[in-house]
This record gives C-alpha cells, structure tokens and sequence, in this order.
C-alpha cells in the first residue's frame, strides 16, 4: 500500500522561477517551483498570467535549470531535489504534462550537506550539466542524442573537493569549447582545525573553474583565484561572439568582472541615500536579456532596489563596466526577462507580479556608477547614492495571489456562522 498526502490549497509562495520555450520552439513560458508543486506559467496576449499546468512532485524541489540541445527548438528542464537524483524533465504538450526523460540517482535522499541539488547550472549549447551540494560534492552529465535524436545522459563524473562549502555556481557561456563551470568556494580545512579562530577569520573565498574535457571525459579544475569574501553570487557573461565571457560576481557593495587571464573590472552598487553607512548593499536576484547586438543584466538587491548591468568590450577585453539604477520593486526569489517585452517577478512576500517594459533605462537623469568613475580612498571606495522613485521603466501588468508568508493563524467565529473561519495574517 502507497500512501500520499494533498493539501486543501495548494502553497502559493515561489521558491525558483526559471525561462524557456517548453512547449513550443517560440512560446514565451516560465516554470516555478512552489515547494512540492512545480508549474508551467504562460503570459496570454493579453499579460495575463496563464497556469498551464500544476503537478504535484512529492518531494522538495531546490532547484531548477533549463537547457537546450543544440539545433533542438525546445527547452528541457533539469530538476535538484531532496531525491537524491538529477531529474530531467520534458513539457507533453498533447498530454499536458511533464514527462521524465532521464532520472540518474547519485545519493541520499533528504536536503543534506553533501549531498547534490542545491545547485544546478546546463552549458549554454546543451552539452552537459553540473550539479552541486553546498559542501563537497559536485557531479557533471554530458548530454547528446543517439541515432533516434533521444536525449542521452552519461554516467556522472566528479568534481568533488573535501572541506569546501560553495555560495554559488554557472556554467560559462565558452561556445563549442570545452564546457566550463564556475564556482564560489570557502576552504574551511584551516579553520576546522584551529581552536583560535585565527583561521577561520583569515578564511578567503575563492573563484574556481571547473573543466570537463569532452575528450578525455573527465573533469579537471582548471583555475582559482581569490575573491572579494562578500561575495555571494555568479551571474555568467554571454561569450563565444556575443560578449566577452566569464562572469560578473556580486558582492556586498560591488558588482565585479572575473575571468582567467583578465584584470578585474569594478563598479560600486548605488545606495539608498538614507542607507546607513554600517549597511552593506547584496544582490539577491537577477535576469539577464541576450541579443546578438546588445545585452544587459537586471540586478536587485535586498531593498528590492534593481539595477541595469551593462558591459563595454571590444573582443574578449572589457574597458567598463557601468551599473544603473532602475526601477524599485519588492525583494524577490527569481526574475525573468522575457522575450516579448515582460518581466516576471517571484516575490519574497506578497503576490508575484508581471510588469511590461516602457522603458529600458536609458534616462540621463537616472544615478549611474561606473568602473571608469570608480574613486579609491583611505576609507575604502566612495560610495555613489540615489533616491528610490516610484516605477518609470515598468508597469504593472498581472499580479499572482501569494499568502507567503503566514505569520500568525487563528480560528475563531467573527462572522457568528455554524462554522468557525480561519484568520491568516501574511506578508510582512
């Protein structure tokens, strides 16, 4: 006997939101994950935000990735769970339903230290895919298709290193070169051995690329490098023709580019002007938009203030790096730009929204910090401040009702009925 359990309404708060074409090889689509429930979202003509589908998974979903075959014209989706195993998943479009396409087991089950799937990051060209644990454990898949153009997937391959704790991970968009990986890692070797917390406060966190060479099939640490200790996301850089690569790291009041073999490009983050100096400024969330001539990163940070990231290069060296502000919007999990001009926002708190764009952030009145500007003193970096304003690039379009999260629930009969109510009190 099999026994499962369904809840009277399903949970509304969205922990990961990713963007692809799942259905058909132009359809504009966002899948999230809600706990246990994974769904495909789709904006109707109208802006209004469509459920497609909603599936209920049993299990914890942590994160979510998509990736795309080379010459296919639809996205496959890889799924990190609590499972144990990489999930790869493919939208039925005349079933209405995901459909398991691989599932290759690797571990426990259960959200453990060790064990993959809180990371997942898929090379641009659907080559392969990487899947982390927060701490040691990472395993790489090489993706293909056979003679019947099915997707393959190999055995895993590891990219373990003992003692590290990892803050974040992307695949590096390097063309048809060998697939690359990039980290944030912590060695905590020293410090678990010093009692005197010397080590631990000398700890520095480090930028590391992990090669899989598809020739000889296995994956090679290919380059590490230290980092500013605040940093706590990767964001990957369009390469291979279409930028220059690597990545841009975000950290507490910085926003820089990283590459092997590059100096590194820095820009300040602009601060609210009422920001307490002992406050730091963390980037929590971003979306980037990709076109053959021009591309830019949307950034928000913990105040929900977002920002326009954007590159000058010639070649694979970049002369700048300029950071905008943008618009203000409430925190969110995840942002996704869409190709039809919308913007999708998985809220923190409150209902998850879509905005539409008027306007792409090119006012000349908007604050702007730059790695041309940048002004180093004896106190450190000076700081560039704005006032936040109410939305001027976007307008509100959709909203998706979100009771994340439940402070407080009690029952009680207000309304002098047979039956009591319940009384929830959410969002902040």
């Amino acid at each position: 006997m099999f026994l499962y359990n369904l809840t009277l309404s399903r949970p509304s708060g969205i922990q990961c939101a990713i963007y692809g074409n799942f259905s058909a090889p132009k359809a504009q689509e966002v899948v999230v994950s809600r706990g246990r429930i994974l769904e495909l979202i789709r904006p109707g003509d109208n802006g209004r935000l469509q459920i497609i589908l909603s599936t209920d998974v049993f299990g914890c979903i942590r994160s979510l990735a998509t990736f795309r075959l080379t010459g296919a014209q639809r996205d496959y989706i890889i799924v990190g769970s609590d499972s144990g195993r990489i999930v790869i998943l493919d939208y039925n479009k005349d079933k209405n339903q995901f459909v398991k396409v691989h599932q290759e087991t690797f571990g426990r089950s259960g959200c453990r230290r060790i064990v993959p799937g809180q990371y997942v990051a898929a090379d641009p060209k659907g080559r392969a895919c990487i899947i982390g644990a927060a701490e040691k454990q990472k395993f790489v898949y090489v993706l293909n298709r056979d003679s019947a153009a099915n997707l393959t997937i190999s055995s895993p391959l590891e990219a373990h290193k003992s003692h590290n704790i990892v803050f974040s991970m992307c695949a590096l968009d390097c063309g048809f070169d060998n697939p690359i990986f990039a980290a944030i890692e912590l060695d905590y070797s020293d410090a678990d051995q010093d009692p005197s917390g010397d080590a631990a406060a000398a700890a520095q966190k480090h930028l590391t690329y992990y090669e899989l060479d598809l020739g000889l099939n296995h994956v090679l640490r290919k380059w590490s490098d230290p980092v500013d200790n605040g940093a706590n996301l990767l964001i990957p850089v369009p390469g291979s023709g279409d930028g220059p690569g690597g990545v841009l790291l975000c950290a507490e009041n910085f926003l820089i580019y990283r590459h092997q073999g590059h100096e590194e490009v820095r820009a300040v983050l602009p601060r609210r002007e009422d920001l307490s100096g002992d406050r730091g400024v963390l980037i929590v969330s971003y979306a980037s938009h990709k076109k053959k001539a021009y591309s830019f990163f949307l950034l928000q940070s913990e105040y929900g203030d977002i920002y326009k990231a954007t590159l000058t290069y010639e070649g694979e060296t970049v002369s700048e790096l300029k950071v905008k502000y943008f618009d203000t919007l409430p925190p969110c999990i995840s942002l996704a730009v869409l190709k039809t001009g919308f913007l999708f926002a998985a809220s923190e708190t409150g209902n998850h929204a879509l905005y539409q764009f008027v306007g792409t952030g090119e006012d000349e009145d908007d604050v702007e910090s730059s790695s041309a500007t940048l002004v180093q003193t004896e106190d450190g970096y000076t700081p560039v401040f704005f006032t936040p304003r109410p939305l001027r690039n976007l307008v509100l379009v959709d909203e998706m009702p979100s009771l994340m999260p439940l402070i407080d629930m009690k029952v009680a009969n207000l309304l002098d009925e047979e039956i009591p109510q319940i009384y929830a009190l959410t969002g902040r």
